[in-house]
């Protein structure tokens, strides 16, 4: 039986293999727009989300080669708003399944060892229940681990990309891509979090920013363990406790979940400091 531990080693080992694959000599991402039947390039945006879309295309042959000569089917999720992106299940035994989310994020231009960050999944029901299938492919608890396949890359400055006017395909090696520097990551999800939703009023996991910790999986609970992590954010917001002076307030922070559940803060990892 495969262990978690041995998927993830796998996992690195194929990822190791992919800049080259989606990178040119200098550094560009290799796609440049998309063809008309013409022949004209049209450049894309470089909005986050599209980017995001079109390296999961750009990935996915190689997904789905590696998946094969490791054993696994691969299941990508029925629904945009699913998790997860791709569930690994394991072509000798079918209950062995692994959860892999594709995360994209693009380095601080001001700040470069942090990146924007990105949410790894929402905290509500199918987290809270894991037997629930509510927006989830299979039940939470089903899969044997969680992890982020994740890329971390530079936006092309204003003005060097993305431009209006479609180019000709004999200019193709001429047209600035919109990302470059692209770096890519695994790490199971519980070792990157931080303790703040991810996005606006969407019961999301946000996590950290700071690029060293991410690639070393070094989030704030990575000292704690994957226990706390899932206690945390399964009461993230739900706990109330009452001050000296008889006000009340919902827990929000890891520091005062973890002296509220008697354990000890020193094992939190700050986030985001500086290098």
């Amino acid at each position: 039986m495969l262990t978690k531990a041995e998927f993830e080693t796998l996992l690195k080992g194929f990822v190791d293999t992919l800049h080259d694959y989606v990178s040119t000599d200098d550094g560009q991402w290799r796609v440049k727009g998309f063809v008309d039947v013409f022949r004209n390039v049209y450049t894309i945006s470089s909005d986050t989300k599209i980017v995001s879309k079109i390296l999961e295309i750009h990935l996915l042959p190689r997904i789905l080669a590696f998946a094969d000569s490791n054993g696994f089917a691969i299941v990508l999720t029925d629904h945009q708003n699913y998790y997860p992106d791709i569930s690994f299940l394991s072509k000798s035994n079918e209950s062995i399944k692994f959860a892999v989310d594709f995360k994209t994020t693009y380095r601080l231009s001001d700040k470069p060892w942090l990146c924007n960050g990105f949410t790894l999944g929402s905290h509500g029901r199918y987290f809270e229940d894991r037997t629930s299938g509510k927006n989830v492919q299979f039940p939470y608890g089903s899969y044997a681990g969680h992890f982020c396949l994740g890329v971390i890359y530079d936006r092309a400055s204003s003005g060097k990309s993305g431009e209006i006017a479609p180019r000709p395909i004999e200019e193709l090696h001429s047209i600035v891509s919109v990302i470059s520097n692209i770096q890519f990551f695994v790490a199971e999800k519980w070792t990157i979090a931080g303790d703040k939703s991810g996005s606006g009023n969407t019961a999301n996991i946000g996590s950290i920013q700071r690029i060293e910790d991410i690639l070393s999986g070094n989030g704030m609970f990575a000292r704690l363990g994957e226990e706390w992590f899932d206690d945390c954010w399964m009461n993230y917001g739900k706990i109330t406790v009452r001050s000296s002076d008889g006000k009340t307030r919902k827990i929000t922070s890891l520091v005062d979940f973890v002296k509220y559940r008697g354990g000890d803060p020193s094992l939190i990892v700050g986030r985001n400091n500086r290098p």
